[in-house]
């Protein structure tokens, strides 16, 4: 008895080159694929950076205009109490402007707070 050598099926063509091939395509598709999604996340992660820096700046700014506006309007509310309540008269001129300034100063305060706020929504 003589023995046959195999044959594939394939026409002479080894039956797991095929199997490697496809299996190069698919892990070349998805090292392709991680790559796309690592840029997208690196992106994003660079947009949401510049956001939080943005916001750190806003609130800076706030703080620093609310200490402005209280080292400025302190002394002035000080002085306007003082005043009134040492003898002075709301009908004078100076008592009336320093309340003046006072209430004008916190209602822009407040202005900016809410204008912040509704920015922020």
């Amino acid at each position: 008895m003589t023995a046959e050598p195999i044959k594939s099926s394939a026409g002479g063509a080894h039956p797991d080159r095929n199997l490697s091939s496809s299996h190069i395509n698919t892990a070349e598709r998805d090292r392709e694929v991680a790559c796309s999604a690592r840029r997208v996340v690196m992106a994003s992660l660079g947009v949401m950076k510049d956001q939080k820096a943005g916001r750190e700046r806003v609130r800076s700014i706030a703080l620093a205009a609310t200490l402005v506006v209280v080292l400025v309007v302190g002394p002035l509310a000080w002085w306007a109490v003082d005043n009134l309540l040492g003898g002075g008269r709301l009908s004078d001129l100076t008592s009336q402007f320093s309340l003046w300034v006072c209430i004008l100063c916190c209602a822009l305060l407040a202005a900016a707070v809410v204008a912040g706020w509704l920015r922020k929504r």
